[in-house]
């Protein structure tokens, strides 16, 4: 069993292109069916749009993840796009 304070510390990974994409920021619960629907890692926007405007999280759907190591959580995106989006509220 992984707590969520776990899963919050393990680097994600892209499989197809080898792109880190961060740490994971949240993460989306079924609180009925009780599992994880998602993953949410913070935009890759850097400095430049950090000063002039707004990052989007990518949502990574807990289907696409292939497998949670000790250390990297390994993720399964054809395209950095392909990810749900989602705006900073």
């Amino acid at each position: 069993m992984i707590r969520v304070t776990e899963l919050r510390q393990r680097e994600v990974i892209n499989v197809i292109d080898g792109r880190r994409l961060g740490t994971i920021k949240d993460i989306d619960l079924d609180l009925e069916a009780g599992r994880v629907k998602a993953l949410i890692v913070p935009g890759q926007g850097g400095r430049f749009f950090f000063f002039f405007g707004r990052e989007e999280d990518l949502i990574i759907p807990w289907e696409n993840v292939v497998k949670v190591g000790i250390d990297v959580i390994l993720v399964e995106s054809y395209s950095f796009t392909s990810p749900v989006h989602r705006e900073k509220a």
